[in-house]
């Protein structure tokens, strides 16, 4: 096993996390967006990971070829989708521009399918990702000073 295995590992981790923190951040940013550029409202958007089977890796020149295990692959985010499957909400309010003129939801306006606590939820499950991920960075740095001191004595 490599060196730096285990931070390449986190590392992927991290990058996924932020990403899905970023998407449940637009998810809440555009929680009340009745209109958009595709049209209708907002569809919320959600992160797929999957695990890192190919990709640029750093390996050590220094480490057998025998007695290396293998890279650590990680996650990373295959696609950002939207939600389609969750059916959107109708909110009364016949004074809103979007407001649905005729038809049996009239005076209704079609509201996005983002539920606020339901995001809070995936960001707070993405946060603590982040943070044990970033703590396995700082257990291995505690590691490798630890053996460095080692080898000084």
């Amino acid at each position: 096993m490599g060196l730096f295995t285990s931070i390449n590992i986190a590392a992927t981790g991290l990058t996924a996390e932020r990403t899905r923190g970023d998407v449940i951040a637009n998810n809440i940013a555009n929680a009340s967006t009745t209109r958009t550029t595709e049209g209708g409202p907002f569809r919320r958007s959600r992160t797929i990971m999957r695990p890192r089977t190919e990709g640029p890796y750093w390996r050590s020149p220094f480490l057998p070829q025998g007695m290396d295990n293998g890279i650590g692959k990680g996650v990373r985010v295959a696609e950002i989708q939207k939600d389609y499957t969750t059916e959107t909400r109708y909110v009364y309010d016949p004074t809103h521009p979007d407001a649905i003129l005729t038809g049996r939801w009239e005076g209704y306006v079609e509201m996005p399918n983002v539920d606020i606590v339901t995001e809070m939820t995936d960001m707070i499950a993405a946060s603590r990702a982040y943070e044990a991920n970033a703590s396995i960075i700082d257990g291995n740095k505690a590691m490798f000073q630890k053996a460095l001191e080692i080898g000084t004595r």
